[in-house]
């Protein structure tokens, strides 16, 4: 007579060998990670069937690369036809073959990869170049141009262009700027070397004006002859705006002669741009300077931003207009600056120019693209009839492979490489396939996965999905303590963590509403709780528990407005206050005048988002412009103690 194992010892046996081979495979990435290929073939043997059997292979096969047997490269890649882990076997393959210039077989592998970065898109035009292939030289010049730092295969590419006459002096100083600009001081000495010896700059000087350039300027001003020169001061100028315009103003007079025109134009359109982002009204006039000047070089699609965000506090509506006008036609075509145009066309009475441009912008859900469905005179109300991804869609998406790894490096806490993995499973997804997948993730917790990948969808859509409500019960409580509005609070949270609890900002912000430990403890004691430690901060509970408390101090203290709330819960209730305006500012044109961009694109999303929580949870609307409301002037603040900023 045969004997079973009872269901529920099965299960515990079942679940005990998952758990040993989970530990199997925390031991093989530790061994990978320290280089110990003995020791990572123990723990590769145990791990055959486990769902992330592949990543112990491909571990293998990667401390080996640099004497590998083809052979064994493409059996991974056969076997794993697809997976996130043979594109990036194959590029670190391709990096070594292109080292030792192994250029048949580079050319034989090299199309099969998706993800290409600098270093091998370089290895490839120097196969081609090696080939005489003559259009190599040509694609290779863009690369030039970059502010960053390059691999060093990529010089090759920049000699041959220079001997072929394609890189001329002119556009070494062309990258000059760019790289002092963005102020990589190691790359502009690498990128001087390109220059005429008699033509470079002064490494020494350039050291000086980094450290110090007022000193630098002093004692240089009347030594300003050579283009060197003026490079040099400009960029000790540019160094001069980081803390603020007045400085660097204040300056201008003693260098401006030593300039050509086309050089003052330059410094001027940055004085301007960074004066703009400081809030200073002096902006718009010194963008008229700018222009004025010299009409070369002409401004950024960054500067001209400011420039048109300068306008809207001023109300100079015909400025903003005809900043955004010239502006790169790849950048007029974001929905903000659709939304300012047609905002900037209806002060002129062309409304029918608005209205195209609103109409197709309405139907984005976004931000602007609520705006412009008020602009229209429509109010959003409950989304159309979701589409939800059938039974079938979604067993059939949890077999995925690629999914079965996500989710099992997330359930190892990996959630970087789980990330990884599933952004890599959904890529060329369908709506319908990227709503199961949607799916599948909500049901095994990762919110994060969730709400992305049902953001992706084009034309179907689930804002359940989008708009998740995990912890509702949880987070009742508190919003009835507080007296906060749910659909803003979720949309903040939305916005913070994705729902993730343990959730770590670089900065150091915990937990779902994502606390600064300073915060936090100061908030503990104003709740008077008892041996508060940071830890706690990331328990579900209490991470809600002051963080409502927190923003509802922060609500109170800036006119119970949600738009200057939510600037205060990311910036600080500081910088919320000096944002205001001497006079009354339109909600939108506060939002969209934020200096920070982080703080700025966070403000947007979070007031954005309480819209569609509003809806999904049937809660009474509002519009968004009635969410933002006008910002009163700064003169009618209340203050704030030094603690609480």
């Amino acid at each position: 007579m045969k004997k079973f194992l009872p269901g529920l010892l099965l299960l515990v046996l079942t679940g005990t060998a998952v758990a040993s081979q989970d530990a199997d495979f925390i031991a093989a990435r530790q061994a990978f990670q320290a280089g110990n290929s003995a020791r990572l073939e123990t723990y590769a043997r145990r791990l055959q069937g486990h769902v992330l059997e592949p990543y112990a292979a491909y571990y293998q096969l990667s401390l080996q690369l640099g004497n590998i047997d083809a052979n064994a490269v493409k059996k991974f890649l056969s076997h794993n036809q697809g997976s996130f882990l043979a594109d990036r076997l194959q590029g670190e393959w391709l990096k070594t073959l292109g080292k030792k210039q192994q250029w048949e077989l580079f050319t034989a592998e090299y199309p099969a990869l998706i993800n290409k970065d600098a270093e091998l898109i370089c290895y490839s035009l120097q196969q081609r170049l090696a080939a005489s292939d003559g259009a190599a030289l040509t694609e290779a010049r863009p690369l030039w141009f970059s502010t960053h730092d390059l691999p060093k295969n990529c010089t090759p590419l920049f000699e041959a262009l220079t001997a072929a006459r394609l890189l001329t002096v002119e556009d070494v100083w062309t990258r000059l700027r760019l790289t002092l600009e963005a102020g990589n001081v190691s790359v502009a000495k690498h990128i001087n070397r390109y220059l005429p010896s008699d033509q470079a700059l002064n490494a020494s000087k350039l050291d000086v004006a980094t450290s110090n350039p007022l000193r630098y300027l002093d004692k240089q001003r009347h030594e300003i002859k050579t283009r060197a020169d003026r490079e040099v001061a400009l960029y000790a100028l540019l160094r001069l705006l980081r803390s603020g315009p007045d400085q660097a103003f204040a300056y201008w007079p003693k260098v401006r002669e030593r300039l050509d025109p086309a050089e003052q134009s330059y410094f001027l359109g940055h004085l301007a741009s960074q004066a703009a982002r400081r809030l200073d009204p002096r902006a718009l006039g010194w963008f008229r300077q700018a222009a004025a000047t010299h009409p070369a070089p002409p401004l950024s699609d960054t500067q001209l931003a400011w420039q048109t965000r300068a306008a809207l506090r001023a109300g100079d509506w015909k400025t903003v207009l005809r900043s955004i006008e010239t502006m790169s036609a790849a950048e007029q075509q974001a929905g903000v600056w659709r939304y300012w145009k047609a905002r900037a066309l209806k002060t002129k009475g062309r409304i029918t120019e608005a209205n195209a441009l609103l109409a197709p912008l309405s139907s984005e859900h976004n931000f602007y693209g609520q705006l412009a469905e008020e602009e229209m005179g429509v109010v959003i109300g409950i989304p159309d009839e979701p589409y939800k991804a059938g039974a079938q869609e979604i067993a059939a998406m949890q077999q995925l492979p690629g999914i079965q790894r996500a989710l099992a490096l997330y359930r190892l806490n990996l959630r970087a490489e789980g990330t990884r993995e599933w952004n890599w499973s959904i890529r060329g997804f369908d709506d319908r396939r990227l709503l199961a997948a949607a799916e599948v993730a909500r049901r095994n917790g990762v919110y994060d996965r969730a709400i992305s990948t049902a953001d992706r969808t084009v034309q179907l859509h689930d804002f359940s999905l989008r708009f998740l409500t995990p912890h509702r019960e949880a987070l009742q409580n508190h919003l009835q303590q507080q007296q906060l509005d749910e659909a803003w609070v979720y949309g903040l949270i939305r916005q913070e963590s994705r729902f993730i609890t343990d959730a770590r900002s670089s900065a150091g912000a915990t937990g779902l509403m994502q606390l600064m430990p300073a915060t936090a403890k100061w908030v503990a004691k104003k709740m008077s709780i008892k041996n508060y430690h940071h830890a706690l901060a990331n328990e579900v509970n209490t991470n809600l528990a002051l963080g409502t408390y927190y923003l509802k101090h922060v609500l109170t203290t800036l006119d119970n407005q949600p738009l200057l709330a939510s600037a205060a819960y990311n910036a600080g209730p500081g910088r919320a206050r000096q944002w205001r305006d001497a006079r009354p500012l339109e909600g939108a044109i506060y939002a969209e005048t934020i200096p920070f961009s982080e703080t700025r694109d966070y403000v947007k999303k979070v007031l954005s988002n309480s819209m569609y929580y509003a809806s999904t949870l049937g809660h009474r609307l509002q519009t968004l412009q009635q969410r933002l409301g006008t910002v009163a002037p700064k003169s009618t603040t209340n203050g704030l103690s030094e603690e609480e900023k």
